[in-house]
């Protein structure tokens, strides 16, 4: 497995912990979210948005740099899912816009992230 010297766990990832704090703004977000929702969107907002920090970790401790890359993309689809969620809950009025903005900048940037370190780990090959 591919580890920077500075890199001793996957929670030291910049992109681990970026997705931490997205899957707790999914929690926080679903928490003012109709009741009736509780097994519709909140589930599919919080299941996607744990997905991408779980999916990271569990790459991590795969045993080949292709097997960590392919847990990346999974991760990468969960990020794609969720933000369909985010978008569908406004259109469904859920919530506003507003409360969807911060949501989604924190998709962008860990996006932008996990994107990184999938080309820093396909370009090592």
């Amino acid at each position: 497995m591919i580890k920077e010297s500075s890199v001793q766990s996957y929670r030291d990832l910049k992109v681990w912990q970026e997705s931490m704090n997205l899957a707790e703004s999914c929690y926080k977000l679903t928490q003012v979210f109709p009741k009736e929702e509780t097994y519709g969107m909140i589930t599919q907002i919080r299941r996607a948005g744990v997905s991408i920090p779980a999916n990271i970790a569990e790459g991590y401790g795969r045993r080949t740099r292709g097997e960590y890359i392919q847990f990346l993309y999974i991760a990468q689809g969960s990020l794609k899912e969720l933000e369909t969620h985010l978008l569908l809950s406004i259109r469904v009025e859920l919530t506003s816009s507003l409360n969807i903005t911060a949501v989604l900048n924190q998709c962008e940037s860990t996006g932008k992230l996990l994107l990184l370190l999938i080309r820093a780990l396909e370009n090592k090959g």
